[in-house]
Order: structure tokens, then C-alpha cells, then sequence
């Protein structure tokens, strides 16, 4: 039987039913509490998952808690992840897990001082369609990547979202709330970047929540809203990213990478599935590798089309397994930090208008592969 640590979820809101509906599928993870501020939407999520409710405070001095998923607002992480390092927990946190590299910095020290894992979201760089993209890479498939684009556009959250109102506030925008899917997935498949320029605007300096309850009600923007951004890797390949809440409609692809004997085009890096198109030059190549990885699977019904591919907290379970194995997890500090870096940095560039050399690097996280993956799956693991 494989050993499972305790996890303690501190934020109720709405990211929190994800990760206490699909952790069950994965080995070595136990979510035994929950706790928030707002001790109705802790009360509320407990007794939907027939987990504990617990104070903040008590859930960080709780011996039966392993891990602490920090699931609070971006503002909030950095401290709240601080308190639970102090009290001797590993820190999982949703990104961004902090808001500048001096603040992930400072958590890597108090982290090594305690002896204990920090790592963070997002995870669906381990989805099948991503790893396929980063085998084809590896594999050559492509030669070597030199170029690529990437596109993260629509018209902002304030339709949909009940408290739509960190969105539009610094540590969030589509750079810092959006962004870190499609930093992360190229940092896995290039590897860390050298310097970034960009060119930032806030259009419209306040936005109208159009969702239930507070429908009408006018809210402030203050950080860039579009982002035109460069960033340069440390292999020479150069990225154009197009991050933008102001956007009716486009016709950009999510992500294409170009290398020097192909083209590789990529499904949007906020999920874990879609289809790749790779092309041998220009001719499109019919028959890709077979790859029955399991974070391809829909495993999620959508009202409208097909299902969805949704392992969000894979990056946990990798995370614990890691801890119990001895191995470095793939959403490690080190990457995290370095995407905070590349994305704050193209914010200051933005400000400055001035190319920005990065002060962090990482290396790629360990691909996760078809075997790999399945390893992580509570019911084949404990079944076998």
C-alpha cells in the first residue's frame, strides 16, 4: 500500500472543488481538511466533500496535514505559504505562488532552513497533449527550435467570475493569471529564458461584472490588461507572446513552435488535452507516435462539444510521490520562480520599455511519459 500524506486545503473558493474532486484519482494524496477566512465557504466545502473543517490556524498545527494547498487569492500566497512553512508543512500553492522573485526567493531559503517541498501550479504541462509535444521535441523531430508564437486572448473574466475583482488587480492580468500555463509549457519544452522585452497597456480603466450577484457593478483595472511581449531562451530560440482581456475575437493559434526541420502546433496550455499538428518541413506528418498516455483521457462532461482532459492537482500527487520517493517534484520552486521571473520581468519591461535580463534560471522538469503517468494513478498502483 503506498504511503499517503495529509493534505489541508487553505481558500474555499472556487479552484478548491477541483482539486477535492479529482485528488482521489491519484496515489500517495489524502485531502483531510480545509480551512478559510470566510469560515461559511470552508464550512460549506467540508461538508461537500466530507472533509474536516478547520481554522487557518488549525489546520497549519494539525499533525495529521503533510502538505498545505494554498488556494487563496494571489495577494494572499506568499504569506500564506510563509506561515505554513514556518509550521513545518510542504506548501503546494495555485500560481502564482508569489509576486516577485525576491518573495519566492525568500520561501526557497525558509523552505531548505525547514526542510521541507515547495511547489506550484500549473500542472497541465504533464497532460498527454503536452508531453507528446515535449517527446516530439526531444525526439528531434523537429530539429531544433529557433521560433514560435503563443496567444492567450479573450475579453477579460468580469462575465463569468462572482468576484471577478483580482483579476484586474497587480499580481494578476493575463500575464500573471493566464500567462504562467504558457511560460511553464515553454520553459518545459525549451527550457529557461535569457531576457524578455514588451510593450503593456490598460485600455479600459474599469470594467462592468456582468455575472450574478453584483451584476452592473464597476470595478477598477489597474494592472496592463494587454501585453505584446519577446522573450529570448537560453538555446537562442525567440517566443512571441500575445497576452490580452481585450480581445472580442482572433484567429491566432494558442502555440506553434518552428524549428529547423518542422513545425510544431500545439493545443491551448490551460488544459491537458487537444490535438498536435507536427509537419516534416511543410508536408504535415500523418501518423504520430502512439501515445495512450492517461492525461489525454476527457475525463470531464462540458454542456457544449466533446469532454474535456482535467487532472488538475497531478502536480500535487507528483509533488507527495516525490516526497515518499526522494526524487525532485516537476512543479518544482525552481521552474515556478523562474516563470514569476519571466513574467514579472515582462511586466517591468512593459513599464520601463526596456529589454529585461532575467535574474533566475531552472532546469527543464524530468518529462513525464505514458509510464510514467500511469504511475501516478491511485486505482491501477493500489490494483496492481
Amino acid at each position: 500500500m503506498t504511503k499517503k500524506l495529509g493534505v489541508g486545503i487553505i481558500g474555499c473558493g472556487n479552484i478548491s472543488a477541483a482539486y477535492m474532486r479529482l485528488a482521489p484519482l491519484f496515489r500517495g494524496i489524502e485531502i483531510r481538511a480545509c480551512a478559510d477566512v470566510n469560515e461559511a465557504a470552508a464550512k460549506a466545502r467540508a461538508e461537500e466533500f466530507g472533509v474536516r473543517q478547520e481554522t487557518v490556524a488549525g489546520l497549519l498545527a494539525a499533525g495529521d496535514i503533510d502538505i498545505v494547498v494554498n488556494l487563496t487569492i494571489p495577494a494572499a500566497h506568499y504569506d500564506v505559504s510563509r506561515k505554513a512553512i514556518e509550521a513545518g508543512k510542504h506548501v503546494y500553492s495555485e500560481k502564482p505562488f508569489v509576486l516577485s522573485v525576491e518573495e519566492g526567493l525568500a520561501l526557497a531559503r525558509l523552505a531548505e532552513d525547514k526542510g521541507v517541498r515547495v511547489g506550484s501550479a500549473p500542472d497541465t504541462f504533464l497532460g498527454g497533449a503536452h508531453q507528446l509535444a515535449r517527446h516530439v521535441i526531444d525526439t528531434g523531430a523537429i530539429g531544433k527550435v529557433v521560433s514560435g508564437t503563443c496567444h492567450v486572448m479573450s475579453h477579460g473574466m468580469e462575465h463569468w467570475h462572482p468576484n471577478p475583482d483580482f483579476f484586474f488587480l497587480p499580481g494578476a492580468g493575463p500575464v500573471l493569471d493566464v500567462g504562467p500555463y504558457y511560460v511553464t509549457n515553454l520553459i518545459q519544452l525549451i527550457g529557461p529564458v535569457r531576457r524578455v522585452g514588451a510593450l503593456a497597456s490598460i485600455p479600459a480603466k474599469e470594467r462592468t461584472i456582468l455575472s450574478e450577484a453584483r451584476r452592473g457593478e464597476k470595478i477598477p483595472v489597474e494592472t496592463p490588461t494587454t501585453i505584446h511581449a519577446v522573450m529570448e531562451f537560453a538555446n537562442g530560440a525567440i517566443v512571441t507572446l500575445g497576452a490580452s482581456w481585450d480581445v472580442w475575437h482572433h484567429k491566432h493559434s494558442n502555440m506553434e513552435l518552428y524549428g529547423d526541420k518542422g513545425s510544431l502546433h500545439l493545443p491551448d496550455p490551460n488544459f491537458f488535452g487537444g490535438d498536435l499538428i507536427v509537419t516534416n518541413e511543410q508536408q504535415v506528418v500523418d501518423v504520430l507516435p502512439d501515445w495512450p498516455h492517461p492525461f489525454a483521457v476527457a475525463n470531464q462532461d462540458l454542456e457544449n462539444g466533446p469532454g474535456r482532459a482535467n487532472y488538475r492537482a497531478v502536480g500535487l500527487a507528483d509533488m507527495a510521490m516525490a516526497i515518499v520517493e526522494g526524487r525532485p517534484h516537476r512543479c518544482s520552486l525552481e521552474m515556478s520562480l523562474h516563470a514569476i521571473d519571466v513574467m514579472t520581468s515582462i511586466l517591468e519591461s512593459g513599464e520601463k520599455g526596456s529589454f529585461i535580463e532575467l535574474q533566475t534560471t531552472c532546469e527543464r522538469p524530468p518529462a513525464l511519459d505514458v509510464a510514467g503517468a500511469h504511475a501516478l494513478l491511485a486505482e491501477e498502483k493500489e490494483h496492481a
